[in-house]
């Protein structure tokens, strides 16, 4: 049973969902996503215990008003639905992994059953020592979690300092991503390639893409700038049909059909690409980003990140800032307030600053592997977490 709270976590759940039945076919899965409708389940046809909801807040909570918008909605009548579940349907199964942080964690402990924690919500990196809190400690250090893994080795050496024996380090599943595919979009020389990641929250990353949108004219409008290549991965939302007034009040004009925006001169184009951030990755120089998990995966291909600061729920300022300090030096925020005419010249200035630095490619690379990680994550957890479910029907 996969329990989980958020995109990236449920990406993270349905990889590893990947990597057990690659590694033991005939394992009985399903999953019981807290934070959303649990798509990353849904494409892997995993059964879903309760068939949730995309709340307000996109599961940023406690950001300003959103506890009470997402309380209008139904949030705490479905979170009761939710504990009913995990108490009445966790008791069926073998063995539990948390995704996540203290939340699904407090799920998988009412189960009654043996429990793998991913805490893949949290880092060392982000003030040099994992301060978990205290009810995170507490379950973390109860019999029944067997196994905790870290999304970084520095995270996992740092807890086994504190004294937590049982964290491991296994690798990070969201670079097990489906391989690029250069039919889809390729490198181009003589290009200067962005991947532009406004997220995957609506309404939210339609108003971050327009943002992305002024500063891929204020690039455009650069002397002596070359010719520039613009790429979004697009995930399915029906929010998209809401783009084209919002892009018209920027001066640009939409093609869904053709799957591309355009500047009001012509002269640029901003390509959409569904379902495609590996190849729009591999094929890009920089990463302009407003995301968390996307971006993570962006370093982890080994591109520097601007990252422009939006009006949120999710990507404000201090959410851009602790991306920084996760993911190292490679990973830049313009600004501390939400981008206007001054931030976006800043990042256009920093953008042409960062393509031409010859030694950037390096740092990248040592970033990649520092901080996110080679693939096969999937794989390595599938495996920790099936001989933890051995060890478990030996014990019985």
């Amino acid at each position: 049973m996969l329990i989980s709270n958020g995109h990236g976590e449920d990406l993270n759940g349905g990889l590893i969902a990947d990597g057990l039945r690659q590694c033991a076919p005939g394992v009985e899965l399903a999953a019981l996503p807290i934070v959303g409708a649990g798509s990353a389940y849904a494409r892997r046809a995993l059964p879903l215990l309760f068939q949730g909801r995309t709340l307000p807040s996109g599961g940023m909570v406690y950001q300003g008003l959103n506890i009470w918008k997402d309380l209008a909605a139904g949030w705490l009548q479905q979170s009761v639905a939710q504990l009913w579940t995990a108490w009445r349907q966790g008791r069926h199964y073998d063995l539990v992994v948390s995704i996540g942080d203290h939340v699904p964690l407090i799920f998988a402990l009412l189960t009654g059953r043996p429990t793998v924690v991913f805490l893949v919500s949290t880092s060392s990196f982000y003030e040099g020592r994992l301060r978990l809190s205290a009810l995170t400690r507490w379950c973390c250090r109860r019999r029944r979690v067997r196994v905790v893994l870290t999304r970084d080795a520095f995270s996992a050496r740092d807890l086994q300092a504190q004294g937590l024996a049982k964290a491991l380090f296994r690798g990070y599943p969201i670079m097990d991503m489906p391989p690029p595919d250069p039919g889809q979009v390729a490198r181009q020389e003589g290009t200067r390639t962005l991947a532009l990641v406004p997220g995957s929250r609506f309404p939210e990353a339609l108003h971050n893409l327009v943002l992305m949108l002024r500063l891929c004219s204020q690039l455009g409008g650069l002397a002596g700038d070359g010719r520039w290549r613009f790429l979004v991965a697009v995930v399915e939302s029906p929010h998209w049909r809401e783009l084209e007034p919002l892009a018209a009040s920027v001066g640009w004009q939409v093609d869904l059909a053709g799957g591309a925006l355009r500047s009001a001169s012509a002269r640029l184009e901003v390509r959409l690409l569904p379902g495609g951030l590996a190849s729009i990755l591999a094929a890009s120089d920089l990463v302009v980003g407003m995301a968390g998990t996307a971006v993570e995966q962006a370093v982890g291909f080994g591109l520097p990140v601007v990252q422009l600061v939006g009006r949120g729920p999710q990507f404000s300022y201090a959410f851009a800032e602790s991306q920084m300090r996760l993911l190292g030096p490679t990973v830049h925020t313009v600004g501390r307030r939400p981008a206007e005419r001054g931030e976006l010249q800043e990042a256009a200035d920093l953008i042409l600053r960062l393509l031409a630095d010859a030694d950037l490619p390096a740092r990248c690379a040592e970033a990649a592997l520092e901080r996110v990680g080679p693939p096969g994550g999937s794989r390595r957890i599938a495996e920790t977490v099936l001989d933890t479910l051995a060890e478990g029907r030996s014990l019985s």
